[in-house]
């Protein structure tokens, strides 16, 4: 019998995600979550050896340690493919003036919102930045996220972007936390009458210390109505590419400005948001394959009446991906079992579809799909143990964490 470091048996439902071909999937295959009933997993040396029936892997392998999962659903680790993990300060007094009816753009142009938690940024220290950073990491670990992005972009000059940058790397050694550039999520105060003057700064000195440093593998672009044009967005997504910095966008979230079909256009690793996507920016997403990052979270958090298309662009043959955007200010959540749960209900998803975008599809997203999201050999050993028998229970009973094990890198961390 060949050795393994650890088993993990009698799944009453073992998700797979295995299709048989690397990358996403897209319409019906995303109801497919490839169910190996009374399935086993083989790990050895933080990497997954085998997946297929309890009996099969029990006689082929030895373990050195098991888990039973006693009829439970194991699964693939959660991806979160959109967050704002590094902020100086939590916004409740904001949250509060929503309750009380003022409009997040209202509250932006208070002098709130991202400005705001520049402001703080010019201020925090290191070690405070660090710190709130690692506690929302280990909760979001322990809701069942093995891997995630996380963005800069409460900086907004050259010294705390790199400092925000800095504090990413220093979570994470193993490529489990994913970085960043967004120095363009919004114009700072000392810049409000000179937009052309910070999209230089970004370009021509932001952007070339990030990547001297190699501190972001992406480059991300707030692409919105009176944050930064396509034309602006196109010019900064251009310089990072040619830094080395694939490109992201934050995309059509409150205006059809065109930011989809840029990132089709660019060939960016994702587009995110997509509240207010046109037809033409669908089209131009099924047709490259760029993934469409969508946060549920974010319209609830903001009390918005409308939600991205998502049943449509499952329908219309975009790779759809889910994920948190967590950030103090529109979507204060690092749980993805509750981003299912709204995607379920905001966007008419299955539950199965919901689980394939906030896997799978998510690693596309981050451009880690062959390393994650899918229990296959030779991938990443990160999988979930849940307490639940019965994969549709992970959206329907909301509110609460199912997760009973995570097993990241092959080992049980909770």
């Amino acid at each position: 019998m060949e050795g393994v470091d650890l088993l993990v048996r009698g799944a009453g439902e073992l998700l797979t995600l295995d299709h048989g071909r690397p990358g996403p999937v897209t319409g019906e295959a995303m109801r497919d979550l490839r169910i190996v009933p009374g399935g086993a997993v083989a790990v050895r040396d933080g990497r997954i050896r085998a997946v297929g029936p309890t009996a099969e892997l029990e006689a082929r392998f030895e373990a050195r340690e098991t888990v039973d999962a006693a009829g439970r659903v194991v699964m693939p680790g959660f991806v979160d493919p959109h967050t704002h993990l590094v902020f100086p300060a939590t916004r409740q007094g904001e949250f509060e003036m929503r309750c009380l009816g003022k409009s997040y753009e209202e509250i932006a142009r208070a002098g709130g919102g991202i400005r705001n938690s520049a402001r703080r940024m010019r201020e925090a220290r290191r070690e405070d930045l660090l710190d709130r950073a690692r506690r929302l990491r280990r909760s979001a670990l322990r809701h069942g996220t093995t891997t995630l992005e996380a963005k800069s972009g409460y900086g907004l000059a050259t010294e705390p972007e790199i400092l925000s940058l800095e504090v990413i790397a220093a979570l994470d050694d193993r490529g489990d936390v994913v970085p960043t550039f967004l120095g363009a999520h919004e114009v700072p105060d000392e810049y409000r009458d000179d937009r052309e003057g910070y999209v230089r700064l970004v370009v021509e000195e932001m952007i070339p210390a990030v990547a001297a440093r190699g501190l972001a593998r992406f480059c991300d672009v707030f692409c919105e109505e009176g944050v930064f044009s396509v034309e602006q967005s196109r010019r900064i997504l251009r310089a990072g590419r040619e830094a080395g910095l694939a490109p992201k966008l934050h995309a059509d979230e409150l205006h059809p400005l065109g930011g989809a079909e840029l990132a089709a256009e660019l060939g960016a690793a994702s587009a995110d948001h997509l509240v207010r996507i046109s037809d033409a920016g669908i089209a131009a997403l099924a047709a490259t394959g760029v993934p469409a990052v969508l946060l549920p979270g974010t319209s609830f958090f903001l009390g918005m009446k409308d939600f991205a298309p998502g049943r449509r662009l499952i329908d219309e043959g975009v790779v759809v991906a889910l994920a948190t955007d967590l950030n103090p200010g529109s979507s204060m959540t690092e749980n993805m079992q509750f981003i299912l749960t709204a995607a379920c209900l905001a966007y008419g998803m299955t539950p199965a579809e919901a689980i394939t975008a906030a896997t799978l599809n998510a690693a596309r997203a981050v451009r880690l799909d062959d390393e994650v999201g899918s229990l296959v050999p030779g991938k990443r050993a990160d999988l979930l143990v849940l307490d639940v028998d019965d994969h549709r229970l992970l959206a329907y009973h909301h509110g609460v964490n199912h997760v009973a094990r995570v097993i990241h890198h092959g080992e049980i961390v909770e």
